[in-house]
């Protein structure tokens, strides 16, 4: 029985992590065992990054919501605690999309919960 070489197997394994690094800068688009580290990173990068933007986009939100309620003489807290008291069932990324683009229709949804 012939011997079996393990060349084709090897060349398709690493060719796999360097179409992987493509777009790369440097050696780390086409150095194997370099290219390999840093799609490694990027991939722990991506999905550490993936729970951070939940994170951002919530404090963003607040963010805006605290500036488009200053001028109405409330604060974010109270608001919020507002809404969950009457059962409101708007979320914070709607509120703030509203408070940007409708500025009218969030005011009166404003005063409708300060009472």
């Amino acid at each position: 029985m012939p011997r079996t070489r393990t060349g084709p197997y090897t060349r398709k394994r690493r060719k796999k992590w360097i179409r992987e690094a493509k777009g790369y800068w440097g050696r780390r688009k086409n150095l194997y065992k370099t290219a390999r580290v840093a799609v490694m990173r990027s991939w722990l990068s991506a999905y550490r990054d993936r729970k951070l933007r939940k994170r951002d986009f919530r404090r963003l939100w607040i963010t805006r919501l605290s500036a488009a309620l200053k001028p109405l003489g409330i604060s974010y807290s109270r608001f919020i605690n507002r809404l969950k008291k009457l059962r409101v069932g708007i979320n914070r990324k709607l509120l703030s999309e509203m408070a940007i683009n409708h500025p009218e229709e969030f005011s009166s949804l404003v005063k409708k919960v300060v009472g």
